[in-house]
């Protein structure tokens, strides 16, 4: 299994900044420790004809010469830097990289990514562009230039957004576009207050644990599956995020780390069941702990690695379904 890091570039944060940008290394350390079949591959950057796939090429010119009004960068919560710029890009290039990976082998993953406040033409909440949004668009683009034997319709995707806060930004860029579906299962009371109507949003109160939280995901995939009866989509991005847990500073929610390692097994499995091929981003972790965010974002790498060891077996036994 592929997966792509930018690690190395490390923001320049003021003494005390909230954000725990030590985690991805910490995870890749870990990974490539315990879990030596991921390979992991620095992440390339993305361009700007990429990038304006899904921003505003105003915008992107905007945080790419440092120009965006004050306000506006303090609504993405980093100083300006050149380093911000460059690791924004590449974790949009990440995502990029690991969805054509996973529309070969069936799963691939962004060691960051998952910036879904980020807006056509605004960032927010540590999200400067939606990596998610970029990728998206640029495999349904890709989708039409690959040489086939048969025709093929259009590339349908659908966002499984597990993180504890709503992906407002995704369901923005994609509010008129049918051909992409946006789930959240995410916190009522928290962050962002305004929430941006998807396709499918769960609210869940304060405190919620394993049990209800799990409900509410099979209540939430069952309806993604019913709402594709005529035809599945051909490539789910997963964002798991690790703030859930019981022990994140901004999650709310009460989830125990068997609970969020049985949320990844049971997406990763209803993908697998139905041969769609899935890009996995990391999302957010705040945790009062940083070793515990970690721990859980490596059972959600185990369980990456267990769908695409069953995507290799399937692809060995001849049965590899390359979707219309």
């Amino acid at each position: 299994m592929q997966a792509y890091y930018s690690d190395h570039f490390v923001l320049p944060l003021p003494v005390g900044h909230r954000f725990p940008m030590a985690k991805y290394a910490l995870l890749r350390e870990r990974i490539a420790a315990e879990l030596p079949a991921v390979r992991l591959i620095e992440a390339p950057v993305a361009s700007d004809g990429e990038l304006a796939l899904a921003h505003e090429p105003s915008y992107v010119e905007a945080v790419t010469r440092g120009l965006l009004a004050p306000a506006l960068q303090r609504e993405i919560g980093f100083p300006w830097s050149e380093r911000m710029v460059e690791r924004s890009r590449r974790s949009v290039g990440a995502t990029i990289a690991a969805a054509r990976a996973a529309l070969r082998e069936g799963v691939a993953a962004n060691l960051a990514g998952g910036t879904h406040h980020a807006q056509a033409g605004r960032g927010a909440g540590y999200c400067v562009f939606n990596d998610i949004a970029v990728a998206a668009r640029l495999m349904q683009a890709e989708w039409h230039r690959t040489p086939l034997t048969m025709p093929r319709s259009l590339l349908r995707v659908a966002v499984i957004d597990l993180d504890v806060h709503q992906g407002n930004g995704t369901a923005a860029i994609f509010r008129d576009d049918p051909s992409v579906f946006t789930l959240s299962l995410h916190g009522a009371r928290n962050f962002p207050f305004r929430k941006e109507p998807g396709d499918l949003d769960i609210e869940l109160p304060d405190d919620c644990r394993d049990d209800e939280y799990l409900q509410a995901l099979d209540a939430a995939l069952a309806t993604l599956w019913a709402r594709h009866a005529d035809a599945a989509p051909g490539l789910v991005f997963y964002l798991a995020g690790a703030d859930p847990h019981e022990g994140d500073r901004l999650g709310r929610l009460k989830l125990s780390a068997a609970g969020l390692a049985e949320r990844d097994r049971r997406v990763f499995a209803a993908c697998a069941d139905r041969a769609i091929p899935v890009v996995l981003t990391m999302g957010g972790g705040y945790g009062r702990v940083i070793e515990d965010t970690v721990a859980v974002q490596l059972a959600t790498y185990r369980a990456a690695l267990h769908c695409a060891r069953a995507w290799r077996g399937r692809s060995d036994s001849g049965s590899h379904n390359q979707r219309p």
